[in-house]
């Protein structure tokens, strides 16, 4: 990644922490919002632009300076100790699950039974696990990669198979929006690479939406949970039906 697309990273992050949005800047660019979303998207902007959204931010050049070299390369997924310790606290839990969606913490306080000490006290947590950086105000940034996951045998998937898993799928998926597919074949395994990176994409386009109709009012929203899965398997009651040389 460039300096330059770095930099522009840094001040989204740090313009998504303050909780000023494109809309909000603007203003104080002299500019119109699409004017604003454009600039970020070529990521071409003067030095004067610069360093008027840092006044928007209340810091200075230097300060940028130095989010800009200290940002570190995101994590692609967590150490077995960082996971274990995910999992060891049913709070803890809860909370790094909201901040993988980037809730803030009033959605969190709204949403859960957790007092702002506990929701507060697991955000240091997270902070020190290196999952996310604590900001003043309570708010946060993601120290995360876009394609992360939780480790495949480690413990928040064991956790998941054991005590989510067959809540989960014991539903009808036949709600609105709902969808539940199972579908086997025998593709090369060049292809399978191919597929499972766009479903990972298909993840990613789910968590932009999370975060992007959370502007709209509560109940124009509603909770949903998607698994995705690929895996080259055969289903154990039907293995011996199996041919030996059977592609199928």
């Amino acid at each position: 990644m460039s300096s330059t697309q770095t930099l522009v990273d840094v001040l989204k992050q740090e313009l998504r922490a303050a909780g000023i949005t494109y809309a909000k800047l603007a203003p104080q660019l002299g500019l119109a919002e699409s004017s604003v979303k454009r600039m970020f998207a070529n990521a071409d902007m003067p030095l004067s632009r610069i360093d008027a959204i840092c006044r928007a931010l209340k810091m200075d050049f230097g300060e940028l300076a130095e989010r800009v070299a200290a940002q570190k390369a995101p994590l692609r997924e967590l150490s077995l100790d960082q996971e274990r310790a995910v999992v060891s606290d049913p709070k803890l839990l809860l909370m790094a699950t909201c901040v993988l969606s980037q809730w803030t913490l009033e959605q969190v306080l709204s949403s859960y039974r957790l007092t702002e000490a506990e929701a507060v006290r697991a955000l240091t947590r997270l902070d020190k696990l290196g999952i996310i950086e604590l900001r003043p105000l309570n708010r946060y940034r993601l120290n995360i990669d876009k394609t992360f996951r939780w480790r495949p045998n480690g413990p928040v998937m064991s956790y998941f198979r054991e005590q989510v898993a067959g809540d989960y799928f014991n539903g009808g998926f036949d709600g609105a929006g709902e969808l539940l597919s199972v579908v086997h074949g025998s593709i090369a395994r060049s292809e399978a690479t191919v597929l499972a990176d766009r479903l990972q994409r298909v993840a990613q386009d789910f968590a932009m939406q999370h975060l992007a109709d959370q502007r709209l009012p509560a109940e124009q929203r509603a909770p949903f949970t998607m698994v995705i899965g690929l895996r080259s398997w055969w289903l154990k009651s039907l293995q011996q039906l199996r041919r030996d040389e059977a592609g199928a």
